[in-house]
């Protein structure tokens, strides 16, 4: 089935909760309520065989104007495909500024798992349900999210693990391929 007859039904079956359908050079993108995505993405997977995640993602749309009410600063973005069908689909769910939440999907894909937490990390968002929600990519210390458009680039002071971490990466230095042969007294010419 076409992506564009896929998001008519899902705009049939789910009337108020789909904000806008947009197609652009073939790609079809639904706009939708981020109360619903737990309901939409398993009615997508079981109903219209979407049944590979091929991306999530965040975006904080902070300089953008909307081009419709429903439009709001972030977004998490799911990118779905259809193996059987050869089909893609992409779903943008709008989260408000003011409540940076969402249902997770893990319950749906597990793979959605470290995609949420890199979301989350670098943005902010919060996946209600979520089996482990945690930093993944910055250290637990960190603080804020470095997409956010409002994040400083330079500070006052350097993050405070910094110093640690450079210890760290000296001890670790034993361990070095390149060392640890020189160190034993062996070379490559050998």
């Amino acid at each position: 089935m076409e992506p564009i007859r896929i998001a008519e039904q899902l705009q049939e079956k789910f009337q108020t909760s789909i904000l806008g359908i947009d197609e652009h050079r073939g790609q079809v993108t639904v706009l939708v309520d981020r109360d619903v995505i737990v309901k939409i993405i398993s009615f997508l997977k079981k109903d219209q065989k979407m049944n590979h995640l091929s991306c999530l993602c965040g975006v904080d749309n902070k300089k953008r104007k909307a081009a419709s009410a429903y439009m709001e600063r972030f977004e998490v973005v799911y990118q779905l495909y259809s193996i059987e069908n050869r089909t893609s689909l992409r779903l943008k769910a709008q989260i408000p500024e003011s409540d940076q939440t969402i249902d997770s999907i893990t319950s749906l894909w597990t793979g959605a798992n470290w995609l949420e937490r890199e979301t989350y990390d670098l943005l902010g968002i919060v996946f209600n349900n979520h089996p482990n929600l945690k930093r993944i990519l910055t250290p637990e210390d960190w603080e804020g999210h470095p997409l956010r458009k409002e994040y400083k680039l330079r500070g006052d002071t350097e993050w405070r693990g910094l110093e640690e971490l450079k210890k760290k990466a000296v001890q670790l230095q034993q361990f070095d391929f390149h060392n640890a042969s020189t160190a034993q007294g062996t070379s490559s010419d050998e």
